[in-house]
C-alpha cells in the first residue's frame, strides 16, 4: 500500500481544511518544499499535493505561488508527485506533466463533462487519476462546495466505463476531522471501481492505517494522511511501517521539523481562519 503524505497548498503555504471549508483553515509552513524534503527523509516515496487556491479558484497571485511551489516539490529528487486541486483543462495536465508531476488527479470536470473525462482517460491513460469526493452519498465539486446531484454509485461506475485506473475516494465528512476511516466505504469503492482506491479522509491513528493495509491490495491501493502527521498523532516512519504491514512504535510524535506550527509567524497560523 503506498502511503501519500499530503501537501495542501493555498497562497504558497501548506495548511489544512476541516472537511474541505475554506473559513476552517490551518496553515503549518511556509516551506512547502521543506516539507516534501522531510517527507522525503522519513522514507515517503509519493506526496499528495493539492492546489486549493486552484480549486477554490482564488486569485493569480495565490495560483502563481502554488506553481512556484507545486515546481520546487517536483524537484525534490527521489520523490514521486501526486498533484490535483482544480485541474480543468488538457493545458492544465501538459502544464503539471512538465514541472514533474507523476499523477494529476481531476475531479470537477470529470463529473461535469463526461466527454472530456473520455479524452482524458484515453489519451493520458496512467498519469490521471480520477478525484471523487462525496458526502452522503452524494458526490461534490469545485473545492467540494456544490452538489451535481449525482450518486457516488453513478459516477463511479461512469469512471469505470471511461477506462480509468486510479481513483481517489475522500469522504468529506471526515476529512481532516481525525474522526477515523470507514473501510467498508472504501471496499464499496473499490467494488464499483473494478480496481483499488487511494483512501483519503479521515485517518487519525496507525491502527486507521493498519484497516487499509489490511483490507487487501485489491481494495486499497494507498492512503492519504495529512492532519494526523502535522499534529503529531504518529511519525511518518511509524505511518509507513503500518502501511508496509509491519510493526511500528505505535505512540504519539511531536510535530515534524519543518511542518509544525511553530516554524510558522503567529500571524500566519490562526486555528482557523484564512490561509
Amino acid at each position: 500500500m503506498i502511503l501519500f503524505p499530503a501537501i495542501d497548498l493555498i497562497g504558497g503555504k501548506v495548511v489544512r481544511l476541516e472537511r474541505g471549508d475554506r473559513a476552517r483553515c490551518k496553515v503549518y509552513s511556509d516551506n512547502p518544499a521543506a516539507v516534501a524534503r522531510h517527507f522525503l527523509g522519513q522514507g515517503a516515496e509519493w506526496v499528495h499535493v493539492v492546489d486549493l487556491s486552484s480549486a477554490f479558484e482564488e486569485d493569480e497571485e495565490a495560483r502563481a505561488a502554488n506553481d512556484e511551489a507545486i515546481r520546487a516539490i517536483c524537484a525534490v529528487e527521489g520523490l514521486s508527485v501526486d498533484v490535483g486541486g482544480g485541474v480543468r483543462s488538457l493545458a492544465r495536465i501538459d502544464e503539471l506533466r512538465d514541472m514533474g508531476a507523476k499523477r494529476i488527479a481531476l475531479g470537477t470536470v470529470l463529473v461535469r463533462e463526461p466527454a472530456f473525462a473520455e479524452v482524458v482517460a484515453r489519451g493520458f491513460g496512467g498519469l490521471i487519476v480520477a478525484d471523487v469526493a462525496a458526502k452522503d452519498g452524494e458526490v461534490k465539486v469545485n473545492g467540494w462546495r456544490d452538489g451535481v446531484s449525482r450518486s457516488l454509485d453513478e459516477v463511479v461506475g461512469e469512471l469505470r466505463g471511461q477506462g480509468f485506473r486510479h481513483l481517489v475516494f475522500t469522504d468529506i465528512a471526515r476529512d481532516g476531522m481525525q474522526t477515523g476511516i470507514d473501510v467498508e466505504a472504501y471496499r464499496r469503492v473499490a467494488g464499483l471501481a473494478g480496481f483499488p482506491v487511494v483512501a483519503s479522509g479521515g485517518i487519525t491513528s496507525l491502527d486507521d492505517i493498519r484497516a487499509l493495509a489490511a483490507a487487501g491490495d485489491d481494495v486499497i491501493e494507498g492512503a492519504i494522511v495529512g492532519r494526523a502527521l502535522y499534529e503529531g498523532n504518529f511519525s511518518l516512519a511509524d505511518a509507513l511501517a503500518a502501511a508496509h504491514g509491519e510493526t511500528g512504535e505505535g505512540g504519539a510524535a511531536a510535530p515534524a521539523e519543518g511542518v509544525a506550527t511553530s516554524d510558522v509567524p503567529a500571524s500566519a497560523r490562526p486555528e482557523r481562519s484564512d490561509a
